[in-house]
């Protein structure tokens, strides 16, 4: 090593500094012709030895990992979450050890990345949507990913559902169209989805921006403290400073004309000038029981708990302050799962989330590959020592270089890895009941949707009609009949608006396979010669 330090020393051409802006391939060898192949003459056949073309094309057609299949279309920055220390005036260590908590003034590193679910990648950011809100915080225990959306309740409260729910709202698979028709026949036959179906087609249902919209972690969770006891909590993202807003459809539609990326601008533009955006992360406390005193079940994801009985309790602020390099790299790459929590977290029973538990993770090891967490963005800013082995595009090992690297395995007496000490006592909830396939006794389809609809003010009650009658005018009779009995069930005012505005525009629902913009953009096409 010193005689080639002496070497590098004595020769003048080492002491230049490197030219980084000098154009090289995948191997660092120095491109002089970017623009022809080798060719047998300059008119071609080209040859197989074109190493740096072959290197380029073949990373070209491989430069799009598969699209997620929902949350495609996304933004993200990183930021800071600085924890209070309390649990509104609490000490929060009554009720979690979770060490990011117990600080005031403690600070997190997080990324952020905020999407519509439904749609694909390319679309436009102001279609009706819910919007999702996924948080990536970097602790010294660990990553934590809370994840969720922007409307604080879900369609389904059963993950059996969740693949065929996304069916019916992507496009159909013969005509590659996107159908209310399929998406409303699904709902229809889905009850519990009334209470979600009546916030996204109000103006709820589209964010003014990324920015000015709440979060929610949606499923129902455990803190759990030191001494291994548990409470129910969910958690809400509310903003600070910037306000809360939405659009109403003929606002998004004006906007959808002139640009597809204005939520994507415009978090990129207010980090950029220094605008940081801000929210304050609440949690809602319940005993961790069964709550026989509420008309719905505290597991329940199409339910909200109700403010007045548990109230949202601040626990620390979250700033974005800082943009992606690539966003690619960054934001494309950045892979979340609702089942990585750190000590002092922990899961409920809610079987939505149980469900999520497996197929978040389980998307990203096929879509970024099975070592995304060794990728930056994903990677906890702590050690990290594992016996996990090989694998697509694993570019180092987890163990340390301090431990015998002849050791992949625990236990072993030959200086592997060895157990963690435990933080606290485990939680270790009691179950006594027959394994069963069966939906939660304590269903009320309605109840929410209807108090939901009754605290909308006239203007939100008005879109909300009209949004639902426009979707549902040209289902079949049947979906619609179904509908709007959910709706009656929910507020007799809510369905027979409903009603009422489905008999003005479209007496025959149903019978209209059209959709009217087809034919206006062939009346309105320009004729002109061919070339």
């Amino acid at each position: 090593m010193m005689e080639n330090n002496e070497n590098q020393q004595n020769n003048p051409q080492n002491n230049q500094q490197p030219n980084y802006t000098i154009l090289t391939n995948g191997q660092g060898h120095p491109v002089s012709d970017n623009q022809n192949i080798k060719t047998v003459g300059a008119r071609g056949p080209g040859t197989l030895e074109n190493y740096t073309f072959i290197e380029k094309i073949t990373h070209f057609d491989r430069e799009r990992i598969p699209e997620r299949v929902v949350h495609a279309r996304g933004a993200g920055a990183h930021g800071v979450f600085e924890a209070y220390g309390k649990v509104g005036d609490e000490p929060i260590s009554k009720y979690t050890r979770a060490k990011l908590f117990q600080e005031p003034g403690k600070q997190t590193p997080v990324f952020v990345r905020l999407s519509t679910v439904v749609h694909g990648g390319a679309s436009a950011e102001t279609l009706r949507d819910p919007r999702g809100f996924a948080v990536k915080f970097y602790t010294e225990d660990g990553n934590w990913d809370l994840v969720g959306n922007n409307l604080k309740i879900f369609f389904i409260r059963d993950p059996m559902k969740f693949p065929d729910m996304i069916h019916a709202f992507k496009p159909d698979p013969v005509t590659n169209v996107q159908d209310m028709e399929r998406f409303f026949d699904f709902i229809s036959l889905s009850p519990e989805a009334t209470h979600m179906i009546t916030f996204l087609f109000s103006p709820w249902g589209i964010p003014a921006n990324y920015r000015q919209m709440q979060g929610s972690g949606v499923n129902t969770y455990k803190w759990v403290d030191q001494n291994g006891d548990s409470v129910l909590v969910k958690y809400h993202w509310e903003p600070l400073k910037q306000g809360i807003k939405n659009l109403l459809q003929k606002e998004a539609t004006q906007i959808q004309a002139v640009n597809l990326n204005h939520a994507t601008e415009d978090l990129y533009q207010a980090i950029a000038r220094g605008d940081f955006p801000e929210w304050e992360l609440n949690v809602q406390i319940m005993s961790d029981d069964e709550h026989p005193e509420l008309d719905f079940d505290p597991l329940d994801p199409t339910k909200l708990w109700p403010k007045d009985k548990f109230p949202w309790l601040p626990v620390g602020k979250m700033t974005l302050n800082r943009n992606p390099v690539d966003y690619f790299t960054e934001v494309e790459q950045a892979a979340f799962g609702s089942g990585v929590l750190v000590d002092g977290l922990d899961f409920s029973d809610d079987k939505l989330l149980q469900g999520r538990t497996l197929s978040y993770s389980d998307t990203q090891r096929y879509r970024v590959g099975p070592n995304y967490l060794q990728i930056p963005i994903n990677s906890p800013k702590k050690h990290v020592a594992t016996n996990q082995h090989g694998g697509r595009m694993r570019y180092r090992p987890d163990r340390p270089v301090d431990i015998n690297p002849h050791v992949n395995y625990e236990p072993s007496s030959l200086g592997g890895l060895q157990e963690a000490p435990k933080e606290g006592a485990d939680h270790q909830p009691l179950y006594n009941a027959r394994l069963v396939r069966e939906a939660i006794p304590r269903r009320n389809d309605f109840g929410q949707a209807g108090d939901t609809y009754r605290e909308f003010a006239e203007w939100e009650k008005e879109e909300l009609i009209s949004n639902l009658v426009d979707a549902l005018k040209n289902c079949k009779a049947d979906i619609v009949q179904r509908m709007i009995s959910y709706f009656t069930q929910a507020d007799p005012d809510y369905g027979r608006r409903v009603a009422e505005g489905l008999a003005k525009v479209n007496p025959t629902a149903g019978d209209q396979l059209t959709d009217p913009t087809v034919v206006k953009a062939e009346q309105m096409g320009h004729s002109t010669c061919g070339y």
